[in-house]
């Protein structure tokens, strides 16, 4: 990956994750970065889908050890949509319901996002699809080269802190 690449990548990252950026790189693996956050201490591997707008959607996957939280999905929709609303997360062939509301998505619980992950190393990519607040369909779709890499820098990057 070029010098380049890696600079617009790393900025690309850090506007769309607005007040939480990070404070240290862990590294950034084709489409996806890792990051580590001090306080509180939390490491997480983030992407955004192709064709990004305005509105700076991503996904994630978050480690908080002073939780004890590991491979938590959080999905920044690029529109709004309300709690009621399908939102729908396809991995390759496997397909998860999300908890959603207003821009925000999540695993329904920790062994939903453990079949995430899990989904995520196998697949080469995935899409998040639902109706926004206004009943128009969406999707954000993301590539998937690097997650598994990213994945497991943002685990090693927060081992042992808490």
């Amino acid at each position: 990956m070029s010098m380049i690449r890696i600079a617009l990548t790393l900025s690309a990252i850090a506007l769309m994750t607005g007040p939480l950026s990070a404070k240290d790189s862990l590294g950034v693996y084709s489409n996806w970065a890792a990051f580590r956050d001090d306080s509180p201490a939390r490491c997480y591997a983030i992407a955004k889908p192709r064709g990004v707008s305005d509105s700076n959607p991503f996904a994630s996957v978050s480690n908080w050890p002073g939780a004890n939280i590991r491979g938590q999905l959080h999905i920044r929709l690029s529109r709004s949509v309300t709690e009621a609303t399908e939102v729908t997360l396809r991995i390759g062939e496997r397909r998860f319901e999300l908890a959603a509301n207003g821009r925000n998505a999540w695993g329904r619980d920790v062994a939903m996002d453990a079949g995430v992950v899990a989904a995520l190393r196998s697949a080469t990519r995935m899409s998040v699809s639902a109706r926004d607040a206004q009943g128009r369909r969406f999707t954000d779709r993301y590539d998937l080269a690097g997650v598994a890499t990213a994945i497991d820098a943002a685990t090693v990057g927060c081992a042992g802190r808490g």
